[in-house]
């Protein structure tokens, strides 16, 4: 017979568990990555972090202006295998189509989260009056991982609207956090994330402090689109990726300017990665069978 012993702790009331800040690790500045004529700056993969597990790619595209008779987005259709591509429009409109049959023109304040899973082709393209027009353009595209057993999952895509999307503003009315997926403020985002990623953008005027809690052993994920703000007290500017230790489980925001912020958490996988092109898997050998499958027309086809 096996006795288990049990021991009783009695704690003096009152008994709290502090609560910790995370700490700042550094910051890493955007790199310009022209595409075409489209302005790009992308912090990560850069040259002091290859990423912030899960997520394993930012390109901000833009701001800029298009002028009339432009030849708009250069993202014809491409493939995509075992991550996540997550789309905000800041300013603008985009046309996605994939070979999963979906379709929609998304507009400033709108988001599309599309999970490339097993593999499909899409496009992202300027519809054609904006391309006729033209005017104002910025877009944020981030790439999140998906674990081993799903990295073959079915592809599945989202798109939405400004208007489908919760803008909670802040006790102090200083900054309105739009809530694409998870929980906060007594609310939950519209996407249902198959990793348990919660995922944001926030718009603060200067003054405005922002709170985050439960954040133990999370990857946080905070770019600073525009503006300067204070994370746990350390100064960020504009095009700047904040870089967060595990530990810890509160972060504070405090815009010093007008700021936005992607502002995101998730579970690190912790499983290889190994990248080629549009293809993200764990082992070599998996990307081979990507491209080969691709090639053999498996993730199906869509016209531009």
């Amino acid at each position: 017979m096996r006795i288990q012993r049990w021991i009783s702790l009695k704690l003096d009331p009152p008994y709290v568990f502090a609560m910790t800040h995370k700490t700042v690790l550094g910051l890493h500045p955007s790199h310009r990555d022209d595409i075409a004529d489209l302005v790009t700056r992308r912090p990560v993969p850069g040259p002091k972090i290859s990423q912030v597990d899960p997520f394993l790619f930012l390109n901000h595209h833009g701001p800029q202006t298009y002028p009339h008779n432009n030849r708009g987005l250069p993202f014809g259709p491409h493939p995509h295998r075992g991550f996540e591509t997550v789309t905000f429009i800041l300013e603008g409109e985009l046309m996605h189509r994939d070979s999963g049959g979906h379709e929609s023109v998304i507009r400033a304040g709108g988001v599309q989260w599309m999970t490339a899973g097993s593999g499909l082709v899409h496009a992202e393209l300027s519809p054609d009056a904006f391309k006729r027009i033209g005017g104002p353009l910025e877009i944020l595209q981030l790439w999140v991982n998906l674990p081993s057993r799903l990295k073959m999952t079915s592809p599945r895509y989202q798109g939405l609207q400004a208007d489908q999307i919760p803008s909670i503003t802040t006790a102090d009315e200083k900054a309105r956090v739009s809530l694409i997926s998870g929980k906060w403020g007594g609310q939950s985002g519209p996407v249902e994330s198959i990793t348990g990623n919660f995922m944001t953008t926030i718009e603060a005027e200067a003054g405005a402090r922002l709170d985050f809690k439960d954040l133990e052993q999370r990857s946080v994920f905070l770019y600073v689109v525009s503006g300067d703000v204070r994370v746990n007290g350390r100064e960020v500017t504009q095009y700047n990726l904040v870089e967060l230790e595990l530990a810890g489980d509160e972060l504070t925001i405090e815009a010093t300017t007008p700021a936005r912020l992607l502002f995101g958490h998730g579970e690190a996988i912790n499983e290889p990665v190994v990248a080629h092109g549009p293809f993200v898997m764990n082992t070599v050998d998996e990307i081979r069978q990507a491209i080969g499958d691709y090639q053999a027309g498996k993730f199906g086809n869509v016209t531009a």
